[in-house]
């Protein structure tokens, strides 16, 4: 691991633990370095850097304390509300704004009021425009690279840029030579000009550079091109030329070639970026949330009650007169997120809803779904039938809460008097007027409104044209309703009074199929606030829990493949989930739900920040290799979640994942233990101590082991009694001869169960390294070999879906069992790559019992009760004649001077482990 070589004092804040280390070797920063992070969305929300940002800030500051420091561009109207300006602590900085101020420029110091309270350096570009027309000319003396006079987002992108390598050139001089190592972080194409400056100025910082998103790949896909099958094949000068973006194009691919470590968010955007900028990302780091802000602890569900409530209340104003639907059976999907309809996946999601309407019209289903459309567009107003219809819910509200008044007053006095009430004299002629009233203005000739706001251009909108396409009308026998917001979600909108997060906890399902998606915070909001969500395996989100997860929709994770399948299997793909989620009951959601908030853990920047340190260290290495050593290894899979231990509410073809009788009181269902093994299964602050410990009590024990069979080889060889030798040489000897044979690899004590099946052997749950493939069969379930198979060891024939799994390799010579008409042939030694498979059942995968060294004697077999192998078989053994009239049967291992034992024609041999869970 990274190491420092100069010493110095940890800069935390007293009583601040320090956090993000990547083990025990990687100290906390020291007093002598900074860490500068440049964005243009630094107290300026543009989009989902923002966040990264915002959320980031907390765990940094706890990390490198009043080191650290953000750097971003000066608006008016956002320091006003998000900025209190200060005057700086550290003389040098101060001396440097005071130095670049004296010159023309505007350069301002303040605390951003987010959690944390982060040190930003703010720069008005637009007091430097002066000086655009000269440093356009050195960026294109050094890189050339020219900037059209009409790009007003590229000119700014340049006096941000020199603004910032100006800043950090007078910083390094005002320090002289107690200057400290400086490591500046640069987020995307807007800040790559400061970045370019700084190499092509030689100042001495450590650089990095983020790309959250390619330039190119975003205006590729929203052309609506093939993009992943001909990532290979795009010529990307003249694509980028076509596109009028050409000089964007070269200022991101420079600043990628020029600095120390280049990052992106996710594994699918850092093959992108390899073929489209021409660079490999040195480490991904994936986007994390700040937890404080959306934990609920147990609560989640009881919020999820209540917002889901005051959903209902806006339902039954929007469809009053066609309210021909049970609330109590609807579900409530969503979409959300910038309006791009393709990239987005919008179209794909409209698709799937006109077909699962039609599975649920054709299987008479009483369950209704309602989508929910939340993308912003073109608006002038609330459409007038929409706020009609929360009128008249209204209305109706308080008529009701009159009659209630007037009846509750009648009925309290009647009892007063001890006399039961007459219930024809309970309501007066008046209020069933005021009813009849109320009644009659419920009465609509029209269906409910698709949109909620007036749209400018209704007839080129993408949405609505598709939806007049595939014909969803909020029809009364539709049973997919269907409700486009073009607009932000807002507590203070009289329409929805609801804030995103709040909307969010109401809902059931958050669908988002999308196509071009770098990361995807949308279905991260989703997982964090305790709601399933649809993501896709071209999404950087999706590929992180898939990575992580062994059975993504048991956790209420679904994961639509829009990487190998064609738009029509992935609408059905979608279907299929859509429906198989709309026909759980109520107690299915719940158990789901509490699954899905269980993995919070994975998306905290208490786990991803680690991948930012290790990207810091890199870069200090790189652009200082005398003061510090690089030595860093990749940081490995931390932790993989298993499928759970009760059965999942997934869909059907997910396994047997689907409870048959939901409601019933005989499923296995144990929250607490459920919750308490998956947390042990991340353990943030020490998985890799954990990884190494595990690692070593494995090594030792293999040691004692191989040293057992040495010491103990010469004595089994001269035994005359084969029974003594076994029991001398025996590494695990079971009493018992119902009992199934244990695997001899040990697993250490601490090491959890599977709790996927809690009656088999415990396995040992390592993490499992990214190219290690998945079950063919069951794409969900992650192959767990105890040993690694051969490359050239066969499959079986007959079930090509399963994988054969040994348990330890044999040698080569070893000889294979004959073949026995009437029973799988089951050695007890794994098979070898060129042993012959048992022609008489080719239909069962060979199922290794336990791994014997060779040369040793064996404990002769017992016709009557279970083998227990406990000596290795030498390699040059005979092996036992089949019998065709019963089940062939592998003895003990026999020394190669002792004559085989025939089979006993009476008693058939009994399998060496019927009960073994590795099997």
């Amino acid at each position: 691991m990274l190491t420092t070589m100069l010493p110095g004092p940890v800069m935390s804040s007293p009583g601040r633990r320090p956090s993000g280390q990547l083990d025990d070797s990687v100290t906390v920063p020291r007093n002598d370095i900074i860490l500068i992070e440049v964005a243009w969305e630094v107290t300026n929300k543009v989009g989902g850097i923002y966040t990264v940002i915002q959320t980031k800030a907390k765990i940094t500051i706890d990390e490198w304390g009043e080191n650290y420091v953000m750097m971003g561009p000066y608006f008016e109207h956002n320091v006003r509300s998000q900025v209190e300006l200060v005057e700086p602590q550290n003389a040098a900085i101060k001396r440097t704004i005071d130095s670049m101020n004296s010159k023309g420029c505007k350069v301002y110091f303040g605390r951003w009021l987010i959690e944390g309270n982060p040190c930003v350096i703010l720069f008005d570009v637009g007091a430097t425009a002066w000086s655009l027309d000269r440093w356009k000319a050195e960026l294109w003396d050094c890189c050339s690279i020219g900037i059209p006079w009409y790009d007003r987002e590229a000119n700014d992108a340049v006096l941000f840029g020199f603004l910032i390598s100006w800043f950090l050139e007078e910083f390094v001089s005002q320090c002289g030579e107690n200057c400290p190592f400086i490591i500046t972080h640069f987020h995307e194409w807007l800040s790559g000009v400061g970045l370019i400056m700084c190499r092509t100025r030689k100042i001495p910082v450590a650089t990095i550079f983020t790309t959250h998103a390619t330039l190119l790949g975003r205006y590729l896909c929203a052309g609506n091109v093939d993009f992943y099958n001909n990532l290979a094949h795009f010529d990307v000068d003249r694509e980028a030329g076509e596109r009028q973006i050409y000089h964007r194009y070269c200022m991101e691919r420079a600043a990628v070639h020029c600095t120390h470590i280049f990052t992106t968010v996710s594994q699918i955007t850092a093959v992108e970026a390899e073929y489209l900028l021409k660079c490999k990302p040195d480490v991904v780091t994936p986007n994390g949330l700040n937890l404080k802000k959306f934990s609920a602890m147990h609560e989640f569900q009881n919020l999820h009650s209540k917002n889901k409530t005051r959903i209902q209340e806006f339902v039954r104003g929007h469809f009053y007169g066609h309210l021909d639907f049970d609330l109590d059976k609807t579900v409530f999907f969503f979409i959300a997120g910038r309006y791009e309809f393709t990239n987005k996946g919008a179209d794909v999601f409209l698709e799937a809803l006109a077909r699962l309407n039609y599975l649920l019209r054709a299987h008479q289903s009483r369950v209704t779904v309602i989508a929910f459309f939340i993308m912003p567009a073109r608006t002038n107003n609330f459409n007038v039938e929409t706020l009609k219809g929360q009128a008249v819910r209204k209305q109706l509200w308080d008529t009701a809460n009159r009659v209630k008044e007037t009846f509750g007053k009648k009925l309290y006095e009647s009892l007063l008097v001890g006399k039961l009430p007459d219930v024809n004299k309970m309501i007066d002629q008046e209020d069933f007027v005021m009813m009849k009233r109320a009644l009659l203005s419920t009465q609509r000739h029209s269906l409910p409104p698709i949109c909620t706001h007036n749209m400018l251009d209704d007839s080129t909108d993408p949405i609505l044209n598709t939806i007049r396409r595939i014909g969803l009308f909020n029809h009364p026998n539709d049973r997919v309703k269907v409700i486009f917001h073009p607009e932000f979600l807002s507590s203070t909108s009289p329409l929805l009074p609801l804030d995103y997060e709040e909307f969010v906890r109401g809902c059931h399902l958050g669908v988002f199929p999308s196509y071009y998606e770098p990361w995807g915070y949308t279905p991260a909001e989703c997982t964090v606030l305790g709601i399933p969500s649809v993501s896709t395996n071209l999404s950087g989100f999706g590929c992180f829990m898939e990575r992580h997860i062994t059975d993504p929709s048991s956790y209420g994770l679904y994961i639509l493949d829009r990487r190998f399948k064609g738009l029509d299997e992935c609408c059905n793909q979608l279907t299929s989930f859509l429906y198989s989620f709309s026909q759980q009951s109520r107690r299915q959601r719940i158990i789901q739900r509490n699954r899905t908030e269980r993995l919070s853990d994975l998306l905290d920047w208490r786990y991803l920040g680690r991948y930012y340190t290790q990207a810091r260290f890199l870069a200090l290495a790189k652009a200082f290799p005398n003061s510090f050593s690089q030595d860093i290894a990749q940081l490995s899979a931390s932790f993989h979640y298993s499928r759970p231990e009760s059965i999942p509410p997934s869909p059907s073809f997910s396994g047997g994942s689907t409870p048959r009788y939901s409601d019933s009181e005989t499923d296995r269902y144990y929250e607490e233990e459920e919750a308490l093994k998956d947390r042990k299964n991340i353990k943030i602050d020490s998985v890799l101590d954990l990884l190494h410990e595990q690692n070593k009590n494995v090594k030792d024990t293999f040691e004692a082991f191989r040293n057992s069979n040495i010491n103990n080889l010469s004595t089994s060889a001269r035994s005359s009694v084969p029974s003594s030798a076994t029991t001398a040489t025996s590494p695990i000897k079971s009493t018992n001869p119902s009992a199934a044979n244990r695997p001899i690899n040990p697993i250490p004590a601490g090491a959890p169960s599977n709790p996927a099946y809690p009656t088999e052997v415990n396995k040992p749950i390592n993490p499992i390294p990214s190219n290690a493939p998945s079950n063919p069969a069951y794409p969900t379930e992650v192959n767990k070999p105890i040993n690694p198979i051969p490359s050239n060891a066969p499959r079986n024939p007959a079930y090509p879906t399963e994988v054969n799994k040994p348990i330890n390799p044999i040698p080569s010579n070893a000889p294979s069992k004959p073949a026995n008409p009437t029973e799988v042939n089951k050695p007890i030694n794994p098979i070898p790559s060129n042993a012959p498979r048992n022609p008489a059942y080719p239909t069962e995968v060979n199922k290794p019992i336990n791994p014997i060294p060779a040369g040793a004697p064996s404990n002769p077999a017992n016709p009557t009760e279970v083998n227990k192998p406990t000596s290795p078989i030498p390699s040059n053994a005979p092996s036992k004649p089949a019998n065709p009239t019963e089940v062939n049967k592998l003895s003990n291992p026999i020394p190669a001077s002792a004559p085989s034992k025939p089979a006993n024609p009476n008693a058939a041999n009994k399998p060496t482990n019927p009960n073994d869970s590795s099997s």
